[in-house]
């Protein structure tokens, strides 16, 4: 059987050594878009409510509805909503993150004809990631909307680093960050409410300390990926599988599709039970990427298969059928599966398949 195995302790851990760097009176949005990196949204997102963090950040509403009927009560921004989303947001509760004059005028739109009154919007600056967001020049334009009108309430104004875990990016990030102060200025001053303000991620708060402002997003960091390499994060999880077969093959022999596996001496080859379609990668097929069993790495042999891969277990002694093999975790870090791979953790995380049965634990 294939399960990732997310340690709870574990992610209360990393969360603790995060909310160490912060003021006290700093909040904490934590990130749970994606199926929580890849974790699983609901389990995560009760262990964080339990800890108190102050809001659960997600992409689309249909994420948000789902930690709803899960029994989470905290306040949770919505990233990427449309149109089509209103109504579920709306019903569940959920506040919507505003990044274009489309997007607030249709919910502005809609607010109006609902006769809804102060619901709770977070804008969005764009300071330079130039994915999503108001641009500085349009910040007067934006204050005439949000001004004299009751259907919107400003909670929070935010933005994205670029590239704070680099430091030779040091100075755009400085950049950034006074873009955000002096939009930020701007709009309070003209609503005449003060509302939040967060623009740092979770290689921000490692290595910027004083760009903290009212609240800060934490993300990878709390699945124990610290991208800045600041700080010394805990296992949260563990993708394991089992072998499904052993079998010995002679010199000159070739193994899986395409016979693009050849063996040079006699050899001794596991089968495993993980494929691309789990979110094992193609790319870490034929010895690009290796597993860890009885205390040793194997690489992988052959192309990847959709539900199994093929191990060479030539050199490490007496591995039959049932034994645990680590994909990710202690001993394997997915930063490394990662490297090898030639992309990074969030993508590896986010990758593994929701037929991978999700285990949660607490130490």
């Amino acid at each position: 059987q294939t399960v990732l195995e997310i340690n709870l302790t574990a992610m209360v851990q990393n969360l603790k050594s995060y909310q160490s760097l912060l003021r006290p009176s700093t909040k904490l949005m934590a990130m749970v878009k994606a199926f929580s990196y890849g974790s699983g949204a609901g389990e995560v997102a009760k262990k964080l409510q339990q800890q108190q963090v102050d809001y659960l950040a997600v992409a689309y509403a249909d994420e948000g509805i789902a930690l709803r009927k899960a029994g989470i009560n905290l306040p949770i921004m919505v990233m990427s909503p449309d149109e089509h989303s209103f109504d579920s947001l709306i019903n569940y509760n959920l506040e919507p993150e505003i990044f274009s004059f489309e997007l607030l005028y249709t919910f502005k739109s809609y607010l109006l004809k609902e006769g809804l009154l102060q619901y709770p919007i977070h804008i969005k600056l764009n300071t330079g990631m130039n994915r999503l967001g108001f641009e500085p020049a349009e910040i007067a334009a934006l204050i005439t909307e949000l001004t004299n009108q009751q259907q919107l309430m400003i909670k929070s104004v935010m933005s994205h680093l670029v590239a704070s875990e680099d430091p030779t990016q040091d100075a755009f990030t400085a950049h950034q960050i006074h873009q955000f102060a002096e939009a930020c200025t701007m709009l309070q001053s003209a609503l005449g409410y003060s509302f939040i303000q967060h623009i740092a991620n979770t290689a921000g708060i490692a290595r910027n300390p004083e760009y903290q402002f009212d609240m800060v997003r934490l993300g990878i960091g709390l699945y124990g990926v610290d991208s800045s390499n600041n700080i010394k994060l805990q296992t949260v999880a563990t993708l394991k599988t089992t072998v499904a077969q052993v079998r010995k093959i002679p010199a000159g022999e070739t193994v899986g599709y395409g016979r693009a596996g050849k063996v040079n001496r006699d050899s001794i080859i596991a089968t495993v039970r993980i494929g691309y379609a789990d979110g094992y990668s193609r790319r870490l097929g034929n010895g690009v990427g290796k597993l860890y069993l009885h205390g040793s790495m194997a690489p992988t042999i052959g192309n990847i298969c959709m539900d199994m891969a093929m191990i060479d277990v030539t050199d490490i002694p007496n591995v039959k059928a049932g034994d645990i093999v680590e994909v990710f975790g202690a001993n394997m870090p997915v930063q490394e599966l990662a490297q090898a791979a030639g992309t990074i953790s969030y993508e590896i995380m986010t990758g593994i398949s929701q037929r991978v049965k999700r285990v949660y634990f607490e130490e």
